[in-house]
């Protein structure tokens, strides 16, 4: 890699002096390109390009198959991984269990094998955009990160939906709920808090996957919201977390009890 993002990976190391802050061609530019950043009020943007240059600091990028992770690749993903930890405690910190951040140039194709309840393996093909890898790296298909200013119009960041996962493995096995403090919403202890969140977020799911398989087998509406969603309750989190983040308005319209519970969280007062 070369150019800014190298100078500043340098100067972290303490090989060089260089520039850590975004600068500011680089950081208008990416503004102009996810103009969902830039309509955050102003105190957010400062913020989240103070949050997105540590960010920088720390992790390390990977392009696959000799694909090149310019400065405006790194600055564009990393602007949008620091969108859900930009008023949570502890900030960064949240991420602090893996470094490596690998981009393919598009969609990768994984192969699966499961066990169902008679121990029978069944082996799958599964297409990826995305993939957040427990205490691992996260993997990113650089075309779905680079069409996310268009794509925010149906609520979809593969950025924000992998790293909402890395938030949701936070206190183990990702389940849908991320670590909640004993306080949250007026709860007196983390278990009760947890029970809230559930209480909220479970019919939210269950009401979105009925929508989906009443679009998908009996030719209903299809849902604004990622029908990806609707796989589990842990995937419905992130996709919900997605559309929060880049398009509040249009999710509030479906979801109003979803944001006062995400507001709850992502930003704490």
């Amino acid at each position: 890699m070369t150019g800014w993002f190298s100078k500043l990976r340098s100067a972290l190391m303490g090989a060089v002096a260089g520039p850590r802050q975004i600068p500011d061609a680089l950081w208008a530019s990416t503004l102009s390109v996810y103009p969902f950043l830039a309509a955050r009020p102003q105190a957010d943007v400062m913020r989240l390009r103070e949050l997105s240059a540590s960010f920088l600091g720390q992790k390390e990028f990977h392009g696959a198959h000799d694909l090149e992770v310019t400065d405006s690749m790194a600055v564009a993903i990393a602007a949008q991984a620091c969108l859900p930890v930009l008023h949570l405690p502890g900030g960064l910190s949240w991420y602090d269990d893996f470094v490596g951040i690998v981009v393919q140039a598009g969609e990768v194709v994984a192969r699966r094998e499961v066990t169902d309840e008679a121990g029978v393996v069944h082996h799958y093909d599964e297409v990826l955009s995305g993939e957040a890898m427990e205490l691992g790296p996260v993997m990113l298909s650089w075309q779905d990160v680079a069409d996310a200013g268009t794509s925010a119009a149906q609520g979809y960041n593969v950025v924000v939906h992998e790293f909402a996962h890395k938030i949701d493995m936070r206190n183990g096995v990702p389940d849908g709920c991320p670590p909640l403090p004993a306080g949250f919403l007026g709860t007196t202890s983390s278990r009760a808090a947890r029970e809230k969140w559930l209480a909220v977020l479970t019919p939210a799911y269950d009401d979105f996957r009925e929508k989906v398989i009443i679009a998908e087998r009996f030719g209903g509406d299809k849902p604004w919201l990622d029908p990806y969603g609707a796989q589990s309750i842990t995937e419905f989190f992130a996709v919900a977390c997605e559309a929060y983040l880049v398009n509040r308005a249009a999710f509030a319209r479906d979801f109003a009890g979803l944001v006062t519970l995400f507001d709850a969280f992502f930003v704490p007062h």
